[in-house]
């Protein structure tokens, strides 16, 4: 039986959802990541979407609709909303080894690098 709880996944915007390489322009948002719209329908049957991104909350809005994928979240924000998880390209996911996670730290580097 399939529980009836919806799970809340915060999804970062750049480096994710777009084409970004680290050129960051406060004014515009980079183009949409080929298959991004699929990977969102498909993750919106089941759980509840956020966007999370440190920009503009208007520009992001913006962004969301001129690329017909608003429809699949609930809410943009730039707070950490506690979540099931968070969908991020800069993160580690701690897994109870603080020495481990230090060298991940050390070793880190985005995939887009």
């Amino acid at each position: 039986m399939k529980s009836s709880y919806i799970k809340k996944i915060l999804i970062d915007l750049d480096g994710v959802l777009n084409v970004y390489e680290g050129g960051f322009n406060e004014n515009k948002i980079p183009a949409i990541k080929n298959g991004a719209k699929e990977f969102l329908e498909k993750l919106s049957k089941e759980n509840e979407l956020y966007l999370f991104t440190t920009r503009n909350l208007l520009l992001a809005a913006k962004w969301l609709i001129e690329n017909k994928i608003d429809c699949f979240f609930k809410d943009i924000t730039s707070i950490k909303l506690p979540s099931y998880l968070y969908i991020d390209d800069r993160a580690i996911c701690f897994k109870g080894d603080f020495d481990k996670t230090i060298k991940e730290i050390e070793d880190f580097k985005v995939y887009w690098k």
